[in-house]
């Protein structure tokens, strides 16, 4: 029985798993970041201190547990905010101590892959998608914890993307929700935006597309400008959106296609987006393979898919120590595989 504890960037998370079944998921969000357009690390950082032993015995009740039942404990270590991390992982090495129950480190990308085997056990091998607000991601996976990337992005996550957009349009952060939601009733065909490095392997970038909208709002008319974007708002979200989900889709038929696969598997906050799932259903139909997507509570940052990497973790004996440390970012070999 593990209990997760995720706090890669503003969400204060704990769940309980059994590998079975998951018995409990606990999020605490932070609303301070709002009125600044982004994560404020330090923000972020006091807000987890403020709420992190809340959160776990929140989950540890839910779940009808004590510490007793707990196996192992599995910690978020990177890639993340390093404030942030530091507090999770600390808690965690605190409750190690105290509860002498072994810690296990999980890297925060790899627990997006394994999110959807919280309610689904896709068929291995399998492509995975990792499309998130700091990350965008090609993993062949051929076996539980052993992931080799196929591409990644050279600047800009999709979500990433989403917001800085909105952000142009006038839209609140995270503005990725705010625009699927209106280019639910806008025309993606209103505005043909660029698709960057569509044709050229498995790479991701969308900072162009970034600029392509932002030359496209200053061509505006600065006295029309407010009501021309108000006017066309769905339009625009919709546009974008299609821009940037078929780069997505593009590049995960053609993994599929290099690796024969029979499973994809799209995880992280923006898979969440309706119309990203829409293309995936309709590719994986035509290609005959399953598609798996995590319940868009598991798809941001949370605890519960820590948790599971966990459980997978100590299946096979991969326990750490309290010399683990966090990591902000990690780099990827592309002629290696990653654990």
């Amino acid at each position: 029985m593990i209990l997760g504890i995720e706090s890669s960037c503003d969400e204060t998370a704990a769940a309980v798993y059994d590998g079975a079944q998951l018995l409990s998921n606990v999020v605490a969000s932070q609303n301070d970041h709002i009125d600044y357009g982004g994560i404020v690390p330090e923000l972020a950082s006091r807000a987890h201190e403020r709420v992190i032993w809340d959160t776990v015995a929140q989950a540890m009740s839910d779940a009808g547990v004590t510490r007793e039942h707990i196996d192992a404990i599995a910690v978020t270590e990177g890639p993340g905010l390093m404030g942030s991390l530091l507090v999770g992982l600390c808690f965690a090495k605190g409750l190690s101590v105290q509860w002498q129950k072994p810690v296990i480190g999980v890297n925060h990308i790899d627990a997006h892959i394994y999110a959807t085997f919280i309610d689904e056990k896709p068929e291995l091998p399998f492509v995975s998608l990792v499309v998130s607000g700091g990350h965008t991601q090609l993993f062949h996976v051929p076996r539980p914890l052993r992931h080799e990337i196929m591409g990644q992005t050279r600047d800009d996550a999709a979500g990433e993307a989403f917001d800085k957009i909105g952000k142009l349009l006038g839209l609140d952060y995270p503005a990725g929700p705010v625009m699927d939601r209106l280019a639910a009733s806008g025309d993606a065909s209103f505005y043909d935006f660029p698709r960057a490095m569509l044709r050229k392997g498995l790479d991701f970038s969308f900072s162009g597309l970034k600029t392509s909208v932002l030359y496209y709002i200053q061509d505006i008319p600065e006295e029309q400008r407010d009501d021309y974007l108000k006017k066309h708002l769905n339009d625009l979200c919709a546009s974008i959106s299609a821009a940037i989900t078929d780069v997505l889709i593009h590049k995960l038929r053609q993994a599929v296609r290099e690796t024969g696969v029979k499973s994809v598997v799209i995880a992280g906050g923006v898979s969440a987006n309706s119309m990203l799932r829409e293309k995936a259903r309709k590719m994986t139909g035509q290609l005959g393979i399953s598609l798996h997507i995590p319940h868009p509570e598991y798809c941001t940052d949370n605890a519960a898919m820590i948790a599971v990497t966990g459980w997978f973790k100590a299946r096979e004996g991969q326990y750490d120590d309290l010399r683990l440390k966090p990591y902000a970012r990690h780099q990827w070999d592309k002629k290696s595989s990653a654990v």
